[in-house]
């Protein structure tokens, strides 16, 4: 299958936005570990229509004007990464949720490590809102884009 990209300079740095034919497959952070998302070989397409539609809807988040995304997303992951991933996208906007209410939400409440883990693997970062997942004790905690991201992006969207 082959992947495109195309950048997006964003108050969280630069992001790499990587799609497929019919769907978004991964918003990358620009000090992204190599390690965290695999992904094929990558051309980059400035007129890919996926990636231009996910930097323009990005954009609207970025200033404050877009609480949801509708483009088409694809994860690739393992069963119970793809659950914790589809939980994350039923967060609503502006509000948080702790990795323990999330392992209850897949059905799995002594699975807070794993859920930590598959969050942390999240391809699709901002969209599908991982910086929603905080601690228990609601303090801010791991996340790939940096925790300073993290608190930038739950700042964009308290601030509505």
């Amino acid at each position: 299958m082959h992947l495109s990209y195309q950048f997006l300079d964003s108050p969280v740095g630069r992001l790499k936005l990587v799609a497929h034919e019919t769907a978004l497959v991964a918003v990358l952070w620009e000090n992204e570990n190599p390690d965290r998302v695999r992904l094929a070989e990558l051309s980059e397409d400035s007129k890919h229509p996926i990636l231009l539609e996910t930097a323009r809807q990005l954009n609207e988040y970025f200033a404050r004007k877009r609480q949801s995304f509708d483009v088409p997303l694809d994860f690739a992951g393992t069963e119970f990464q793809q659950k914790v991933w589809q939980a994350l996208l039923t967060i609503p906007f502006g509000e948080t949720r702790s990795y323990k209410q999330i392992a209850e939400q897949v059905g799995n409440v002594k699975a807070v490590r794993a859920v930590g883990a598959a969050n942390g693997k999240n391809p699709i970062s901002i969209i599908a809102p991982c910086h929603r997942v905080v601690g228990a004790n609601g303090k801010l905690v791991g996340f790939a884009g940096g925790l300073e991201n993290k608190d930038i992006l739950l700042k964009i969207e308290k601030l509505q």
